[in-house]
């Protein structure tokens, strides 16, 4: 660990009431993307404390985060958060024990999928939440945000957000349908207890994302990030609205193309924010490759229209 990070760990530790360094024992955990998480046992119990990334203070807004958390853990599908502070870049939560990070293959089953529809629908029931930030401000932020960075762009950036532009125009001529979403499909932010190659519980982390925010998106980007097959993306979609309609349809699928615009783009800007010990701009090429494919789809001004 380095000096720093070490340095940090130590005044984050400190600043939590009842701990100091000297009683409680630290281990690091790995796999955080933005910032540094680890497990904490103070007097024989052990709690989750996540360590503010350096400079995600500028694309993150914590206190909107804790109050999306606030809310889920009221409707019972997330850790209780037990200590929170901005100025200390420190956030401490109940520890699940027994429980593990979804990977990305877990979603080949469909009971994996039908948990996290399920998570959707409860949490999107809640009251609106302190920040509205749709999708389209999303992507216009990193957009522009990477033409300050001089990010690398494919050389057809252009065409792509011409299709992207489309998009957004199709969303708001038809309005978009605000609720609070979490944002951040990434399969870890899914936590599951298993038993017996059952799932007993699953439980939704990090809202560093959260805002309110187009429905289909939320639902979109999550078929789009565990690499759904349109079959399977039918029966998601009728779990969760429960009905198939056109207008229904087209609205997740376009919002899919929109998700990779969204995080191909924030992966080219975050590639220049810092050395981070990831490839993003790999990643953020790959993201803006799979919106091109949809983006040629032939059905593509279709599902526009059907908006």
């Amino acid at each position: 660990m380095e000096v720093e990070l070490k340095e940090r760990l130590f005044d984050a530790v400190n600043s939590i009431p009842g701990w100091s360094w000297e009683e409680v024992q630290v281990s690091q955990l790995h796999g955080g993307v933005t910032n540094e998480n680890f497990v904490v046992t103070h007097n024989n119990h052990q709690s989750f404390m996540k360590v503010f990334g350096k400079g995600t203070e500028n694309f993150i807004n914590r206190d909107s985060a804790y109050d999306a958390a606030v809310q889920a853990q009221n409707m019972g599908i997330t850790p209780k958060v037990l200590h929170y502070s901005k100025n200390d870049g420190v956030e401490v939560s109940e520890f699940l024990d027994n429980y593990r990070a979804s990977l990305t293959s877990d979603f080949s089953r469909k009971d994996f999928l039908e948990k996290v529809i399920d998570l959707y629908a409860t949490f999107h029931s809640g009251n609106s939440l302190s920040e509205t930030k749709n999708v389209f401000e999303m992507t216009q932020e990193h957009i522009d945000q990477g033409q300050e960075l001089s990010v690398d762009r494919p050389p057809d950036f252009d065409w792509l957000y011409k299709q992207y532009s489309k998009a957004r125009e199709a969303f708001f001529a038809s309005g978009l349908d605000l609720v609070p979403c979490h944002n951040d499909p990434m399969p870890g932010n899914f936590m599951v207890f298993m038993e017996n190659n059952l799932i007993k519980d699953m439980k939704l982390i990090d809202f560093e994302y959260a805002s309110n925010n187009e429905r289909a998106y939320e639902i979109g980007v999550f078929l789009q990030e565990v690499f759904i097959d349109e079959k399977t993306s039918l029966e998601m979609i009728e779990r969760y609205y429960g009905e198939v309609r056109t207008e229904i349809v087209a609205r997740v699928t376009v919002a899919r193309a929109v998700a990779d615009m969204k995080w191909g783009n924030w992966a080219l800007q975050q590639r220049k924010l810092q050395d981070w010990d990831f490839d993003y701009q790999k990643y953020g090429i790959w993201k803006l490759a799979r919106a091109r494919i949809m983006f040629n789809d032939p059905r593509w001004d279709d599902w526009l229209r059907s908006i």
